[in-house]
């Protein structure tokens, strides 16, 4: 749908189609977390400089590391864009509203709303920059001005692991006789809550597919 599109919708028709997204990651993947333990999972924390360092400790591994892939997965593909958004108290906010380009945004969440943002190319930068709050605020502000009023402000910095195309593959890392099947799963960029089910389940199927492999004896010559 194109903004002239969209401007045609009274906005309090635009915002109740996402009032039931709320949807926010410090709840959601705790939520993932337990579900890993309750299926059996052991979550390490452990930070590691090659794949092959998880050799021979694990049969199969599932490459999820984002913007981290560029150094373990040698992939210059991959690239961060930077976000910035504003995480402020204004409860008398119910509904999402963002512009046609979705660059600027207000999400009510659970307990704040989030105003953003920005899509910085090739930004490395976890700093806050205040002119870009002010330019956030002014945005935002200018969609819902009762935003004025909102107080508690609050600056958050993140990166985005963008990549031309999701990488979800299959890939068999070999070195000195030894082979280490790889599934790669990443570079999702902004999209990470809206596509990741749906690439979870093929990285699933993907990884099947290998402890399959494992399974299935290699064939012998009759010569």
């Amino acid at each position: 749908m194109t903004e002239a599109e969209l401007k045609k919708f009274p906005k309090h028709v635009f915002g109740q189609a996402f009032t039931t997204l709320k949807c926010e990651g410090s709840a959601y993947l705790p939520w993932l977390q337990k579900r890993v333990k309750e299926s059996g999972g052991l979550i390490l924390t452990r930070r590691i400089e090659d794949l092959w360092e998880l050799h021979p400790s694990f049969d199969i591994v599932v490459n999820c590391s984002g913007l981290g892939s560029r150094q373990l997965a040698g992939d210059s593909e991959i690239f961060p864009v930077r976000g910035q958004v504003l995480k402020v108290q204004a409860p008398w906010v119910k509904h999402f509203i963002r512009d046609g380009s979705g660059l600027t945004y207000v999400y009510p969440g659970a307990s704040n709303v989030t105003l953003g943002g920005c899509r910085q190319k090739g930004e490395w930068n976890l700093s806050p920059d205040a002119e870009m709050s002010r330019d956030i605020l002014s945005r935002c502000c200018a969609l819902e001005p009762s935003l004025q009023g909102a107080w508690d402000l609050r600056e958050k910095v993140g990166l985005r692991p963008f990549r031309a195309d999701v990488r979800l593959q299959t890939e068999l890392l070999a070195r000195d006789g030894r082979r280490l099947p790889v599934v790669h799963h990443y570079g999702h960029g902004s999209g990470g809550f809206s596509v990741h089910w749906g690439t979870a389940l093929e990285a699933a199927r993907l990884l099947s597919e290998c402890v399959q492999a494992r399974r299935t004896p290699a064939p012998t010559s009759k010569l």
